[in-house]
C-alpha cells in the first residue's frame, strides 16, 4: 500500500512537471509570435538605431476608397513619403488605388493576401499569401523591394522561415497610436509625437471608413514632428 502511494506521488510529480514545461513552452511561443523585436528566422526590423531625426510613417490595410485618397492628399500637401502595407484581396478589389499610391512615389509593402493570422499555417499557404500579393503589387506599377508586415504582427515558424529563405525582411514597428480601438485624432497625434524617437517606424490605420480620426491626425502628426526637426522617409529609406 505504501509502495503504491509512493508511485502515485511520483507520477503526479512527473505529470505536473510535464504540464509546467508544456505550459511554459506555450507561453514562450505565444510571446515570440507577437514580439515586435524577435523572430526565429531571418531579418526583423521594428526601428533603426540612429541619432538622425528620421521617422517612417507606415499605413496598414487597404487600399480602400474610404481613406486612400484622403491619406494621399495629406501626404502630397506636405511632400512626405510613406510606406503602405497593403492586403492582396483589397488590391484585387481596388487596383486603381494601389496604382495611385505607387504613382505618388510611395512604397508598397506586402501585408498578406487574406489578412489571416499567419500562425500554425503550412509553408504552401504562406507562399500563396505572399506571392499572390507580390504579383498584385507589381501589377500596380511598384518596382522597388517589397517588404513584408505580418497581419496583426503575428508570426512564428512557417512565415519567418519562408521570408528568410527568399531574402525578405519582416517589418514591425515601435510606435502604434491607433491599434487599441479607434482613439480620437488628438490622442493619435499626442501618442505618436510623444513616443517617436530617431529611427522610429510608426504604424497607422487610416484606410477604412471607421478610421476617420486617424486620417485627421496625419497632418498634425507630420507638422508637429517637423517642428521638432524630424524628416520623413520610407521604411526602405530608413533601413537602407
Amino acid at each position: 500500500m505504501i509502495l503504491k502511494s509512493r508511485r502515485a506521488r511520483k507520477w503526479t510529480i512527473v505529470v505536473a512537471c510535464v504540464l509546467v514545461v508544456v505550459l511554459g513552452g506555450a507561453v514562450t511561443l505565444f510571446e515570440v509570435s507577437r514580439s515586435r523585436t524577435f523572430q526565429f528566422f531571418g531579418t526583423l526590423v521594428n526601428r533603426v538605431e540612429t541619432t538622425e531625426k528620421v521617422v517612417a510613417l507606415t499605413f496598414d490595410d487597404g487600399p480602400d476608397p474610404a481613406g486612400a485618397h484622403a491619406i494621399l492628399d495629406t501626404l502630397r500637401s506636405r511632400q512626405v513619403p510613406a510606406t503602405f502595407f497593403l492586403i492582396g484581396r483589397d488590391i484585387a478589389a481596388h487596383p486603381d488605388l494601389a496604382h495611385d499610391i505607387a504613382a505618388a512615389g510611395h512604397e508598397l509593402g506586402n501585408h498578406s493576401f487574406s489578412h489571416e493570422r499567419m500562425i500554425g499555417v503550412t509553408p504552401a499557404w504562406v507562399a500563396d499569401e505572399v506571392e499572390a500579393t507580390d504579383a498584385l503589387i507589381r501589377a500596380a506599377g511598384y518596382s522597388g523591394e517589397i517588404l513584408f508586415r505580418p497581419p496583426n504582427g503575428k508570426k512564428l515558424f512557417a512565415l519567418p522561415h519562408y521570408l528568410a529563405s527568399h531574402n525578405r525582411t519582416t517589418i514591425t514597428w515601435d510606435v502604434e497610436p491607433d491599434s487599441d480601438g479607434t482613439p480620437d485624432a488628438a490622442t493619435v497625434v499626442s501618442t505618436t509625437v510623444d513616443q517617436v524617437r530617431p529611427g522610429s517606424i510608426v504604424l497607422l490605420h487610416g484606410m477604412y471608413a471607421s478610421r476617420e480620426q486617424t486620417r485627421l491626425a496625419i497632418g498634425p502628426i507630420i507638422d508637429r514632428l517637423e517642428e521638432r526637426g524630424y524628416r520623413f522617409v520610407t521604411v526602405s529609406g530608413l533601413i537602407g
